[in-house]
């Protein structure tokens, strides 16, 4: 699947917003990638997914976890895809854990899965609990990775979508943006 394939997919589901938001990150950007609106149809899951899959397939995951709310679906389904078990961290106290009785071998074979990339945050924090509880990282995968190049999880990483997203601190907000009331899409 090319990347153009992936950006048709996000505007015929409407899943690619434009306009002024706030990021998980705290970035304001001109474009928001509401994947939750893409994956909402099963056909589109099956397809990113298989997508996604082929990618990753050569690490050798025994396991894939997605740090919740974005992660699940897409996580899920390249699980699937892969013939492989699927859990997922969710937060506790402002921070992500694994709850609901997961369990991680020592040294068990574990894919992080996200379905957006900016800073990314969540996934490192997903990386960490994989290493506190004794597994081993054998790579991480978006569905869009908006880092521009900047991340770095000491693992592979793949996408289907690596695009180069102006990101701006709230403080350095170019005068158009600036004029534009800001929405926070992931958080309605």
């Amino acid at each position: 699947m090319t990347q153009d394939e992936v950006l048709k997919i996000f505007r015929d589901t409407g899943a690619l917003l434009e306009g002024h938001f706030i990021l998980r990150s705290g970035l304001h950007s001109r474009q928001y990638f509401q994947c939750a609106l893409a994956l909402q149809q099963m056909p589109v899951v099956e397809k990113l997914g298989a997508a996604l899959a082929a990618k990753v397939k050569s690490l050798g995951a025994a396991t894939v976890v997605a740090p919740a709310m974005g992660g699940l679906v897409i996580g899920q389904e390249v699980a699937r895809q892969l013939g492989v078990r699927f859990i997922f961290s969710e937060k506790e106290e402002g921070r992500l854990v694994l709850r609901r009785g997961f369990k991680i071998a020592a040294g068990e074979k574990i894919l992080v899965i996200e379905d957006v990339v900016t800073k990314g945050g969540r996934v490192q924090e997903t990386i960490d609990i994989v290493r506190a509880h004794g597994g081993s990282v054998v790579g991480a995968a978006a569905v869009v990775d908006r880092s521009n190049g900047a991340v770095n999880f000491g693992a592979p990483f793949q996408s289907l979508i690596a695009l180069k997203v102006e990101n701006f601190a709230p403080d350095k907000l170019p005068p158009d943006l600036a004029g534009i009331p800001a929405e926070k899409p992931g958080s309605k």
